[in-house]
């Protein structure tokens, strides 16, 4: 998975999430608007919606600390980790990268 990317639009009418599964397209998840413009549809948006939510509930085990985590959890240590930085409790930031 490319860092800070959970879907990734490779123009119409491929739609993909990272997770290595493409949507089908039966009936159709997306609308031309003329050009490169697209449009999901409602069946297209929920679609996307479920990937991420499945996503955010996969759990990895964490570079930094070693413990098993959500994606969504992850999203609150980081965040946690950043405030710590701010509030100059911690030199640097140890940023998440999924290998």
């Amino acid at each position: 998975m490319k860092a800070g990317s959970l879907f990734t639009f490779h123009g119409p009418p491929e739609i993909s999430a990272n997770n290595g599964s493409k949507f089908d397209h039966h009936p159709p998840v997306y609308r031309r608007f003329g050009g490169l413009s697209v449009s999901l549809t409602t069946k297209g948006k929920r679609r996307v919606i479920r990937s991420y939510e499945q996503r955010m509930e996969t759990e990895i085990t964490h570079p930094l600390f070693g413990y098993s985590v959500s994606y969504r959890r992850i999203l609150e240590v980081q965040a946690r980790l950043l405030s710590r930085v701010i509030n100059g409790e911690l030199k640097e930031y140890p940023a998440f990268i999924r290998r």
